[in-house]
């Protein structure tokens, strides 16, 4: 947190106190006050005390140590898909996902009215979704590492010829104006928030997803049997990607969600089947559906 410009390390400070106070109400989330995941945990917890955390394993450890009750960590996007590292992160940490939240990407610029604006700053990918829009006008894009910290950078120097692009609501925590919104060029633009916690929170009733790891057996046409105990058995999976774990380019792990859960007997007879070719099976977390699939 000592690499965000002072404004942010201001708010950043209040807001560890009072999570520090009540940590069963802190959720911990990635960036800046005013970035993208401080919104989804407002969102999803308005009761709730967002917690800021300068990596993605801060704020899983601020989970695993007892001092949030919740994180938010997004997992991936409509756009960029997954989100790097997160399959690493999710298994090691033992936490459990026990929710799921989608948000709408909706990219402001931010700043001081009455100024012409010269230069643009944001993370990359903010400035990589609005680049047309940026083009069009001449304004010249700007690297930064995060997109609230961004808008603090902006309020720190003040100087006015130089906006950011962030979520809207971070202009009013930064004392700034928001000069325009909706600049993303494209508009289906959705990030997946995966919510987790020390133990397992399986809902009673409603739809549920269930998101698993596996490795299978390193021999011809296992994930090809592994998956056909989910076609036979009629059960949907939602999502399925591959990722290598180490440098030896052979064993290839999976990252799987599916709708249903474990007691349901046609996913009880397809996780068998997975297990029957695999080398091991992880169930991550058992979970409401935030959005209906299909």
């Amino acid at each position: 947190m000592e690499n965000y410009p002072e404004p942010a390390r201001r708010l950043v400070a209040e807001m560890i106190d009072a999570a520090a106070r009540e940590p069963a109400r802190a959720v911990a989330f990635q960036g800046a006050p005013g970035a993208n995941s401080h919104r989804a945990v407002i969102e999803q917890f308005p009761d709730g005390l967002p917690c800021p955390c300068f990596s993605f394993e801060d704020a899983l450890d601020a989970v695993k140590e007892g001092r949030a009750g919740q994180a938010m960590i997004p997992i991936e996007n409509s756009l960029h898909g997954r989100v790097a590292d997160i399959h690493f992160l999710l298994p090691e940490s033992g936490l459990a996902i026990v929710g799921e939240h989608f948000l709408p990407i909706e990219p402001s610029l931010i700043g001081k009215a009455g100024h012409a604006i010269r230069e643009v700053m944001s993370h990359p990918q903010a400035l990589g979704q609005s680049r047309h829009w940026l083009r069009a006008r001449g304004l010249r894009p700007v690297a930064y590492a995060d997109t609230a910290a961004a808008v603090a950078a902006v309020a720190e120097m003040q100087d006015w010829g130089i906006a950011a692009i962030a979520p809207a609501f971070a202009a009013e925590l930064y004392g700034l104006d928001l000069l325009e919104e909706g600049i993303a060029d494209e508009a289906h633009n959705m990030t997946r928030f995966m919510i987790l916690a020390q133990e397992q929170r399986r809902p009673e009733s409603g739809a549920l997803m269930t998101t698993i790891t596996f490795e299978v057996k390193n021999i011809p046409a296992a994930l090809y049997k592994a998956m056909g105990g989910f076609a036979t058995n009629g059960v949907n999976m939602t999502k399925l990607e591959s990722y290598q774990r180490g440098a030896s380019f052979a064993a290839t792990e999976f990252y799987a969600d599916i709708e249903g859960a474990p007691g349901d007997p046609a996913v009880d007879r397809a996780l068998d089947e997975l297990r029957f070719h695999s080398k091991w099976v992880n169930v991550l977390g058992v979970y409401a559906q935030a959005r209906k699939r299909g």
